[in-house]
């Protein structure tokens, strides 16, 4: 791996790879830092919107969002590209290699034979960073890897160019300033005031709202009906092994609380940390439950696992509130 730089492990794609470029770049910030200031936590519901013929469910920001978020908050520019072709797209990644850029690539994880066979699935918005190629050999810093890894030009492409939703087109991006290497406490605040606000917006399918209409639609579903407990099983996949899922970006947006309490100057910001910290272990506790049904362990019971669908929402309204007042 070149000295110039340096593979950092992680816990999300996205969040990981902003926080591995704006380090290359001379910012020295963390992943939950990174996470925080992009405004990454979120949680949406889309009964309209199908993923093999299951509702979108999300509980983190769209992709790209987290580097929009960052730039907005640092003031940091991203130049972000998109393709038509594929050798526009290869070619174009070739220049920016062999000018020393290092860039970061959405990609789909399908097509990226360096992971397991048992972990590949169509999912277009697999964030990473390509720090260089050796003749048909590009250089990867996964951070969602223990080590960096090669990937053939052909199968790249491939990851790059994928088809179906959130198709990458070949999407490449990487920092063309970065202002300075203080965070403002103010630029803290605003991040976490954009999150609670999304978090308590108005509408049934978006933060603590999308969480009781989905509540109220599994309450409703017939447990006699396979589909029903397939989409349980949907809801447990996306939260538990979708990227950080949904306990751990709690978990992950925690610790940007905790990091953030000092600099902010809002020591309360760490007792928030604790309280989230809370709240990412009872969404653990929904999806043990749940999956203990998917698996015929315990009886499927759709109005209990809404009931603990129920109690998240209240929890994370009352959190988000507070955190809200806190930062205002």
């Amino acid at each position: 791996m070149s000295a110039a730089f340096q593979h950092r492990h992680a816990a999300h794609c996205e969040s990981g790879t902003v926080a591995n470029l704006l380090n290359h770049h001379g910012l020295p910030i963390g992943e939950p830092m990174a996470f925080g200031l992009g405004g990454g936590l979120s949680f949406a519901y889309l009964p309209f919107v199908r993923i093999q013929e299951m509702p979108l469910i999300a509980y983190r920001v769209p992709p790209r969002a987290i580097i929009r978020g960052v730039r907005k908050s640092l003031g940091v520019h991203f130049r972000i590209e998109r393709f038509s072709s594929v050798a526009a797209g290869e070619a174009r990644l070739d220049a920016l290699l062999d000018q020393g850029q290092v860039v970061g690539l959405q990609t789909s994880v399908y097509w990226l034979p360096y992971f397991p066979e048992d972990m590949r699935f169509h999912f277009n918005a697999h964030n990473l960073v390509v720090y260089g190629r050796e003749g048909d050999d590009y250089l990867i810093s996964d951070p969602v890897g223990e080590h960096p890894v090669r990937c053939h030009r052909d199968d790249l492409n491939r990851a790059r160019f994928a088809k179906g939703m959130l198709a990458p087109k070949g999407t490449l991006y990487f920092p063309t300033g970065v202002p300075g290497r203080d965070i403002p406490p103010k630029a803290i605040r605003q991040a976490i005031h954009r999150v609670a606000w999304s978090m308590l917006a108005p509408l049934p399918v978006f933060g603590a709202g999308g969480i009781r209409g989905l509540a109220r639609s599994l309450g409703k579903a017939d447990p006699a009906k396979a589909d029903n407990l397939r989409l349980v099983g949907h809801i447990v996949r996306m939260q538990e092994e979708i990227g950080t899922g949904g306990a751990g970006f709690r978990f992950l947006y925690a610790a940007f609380l905790q990091e953030a309490a000092q600099p902010a100057e809002c020591p309360a910001l760490a007792e928030f940390a604790d309280r989230l910290m809370d709240i990412g272990d009872a969404w653990r506790a929904f999806a043990l439950a749940a999956a203990r049904m998917v698996k015929v362990r315990d009886p499927f019971d759709p109005p209990a696992l809404a009931e603990h669908l129920f109690a998240l929402a209240a929890a994370e309204k009352g959190f988000f509130t507070e955190l809200k007042a806190a930062v205002s």
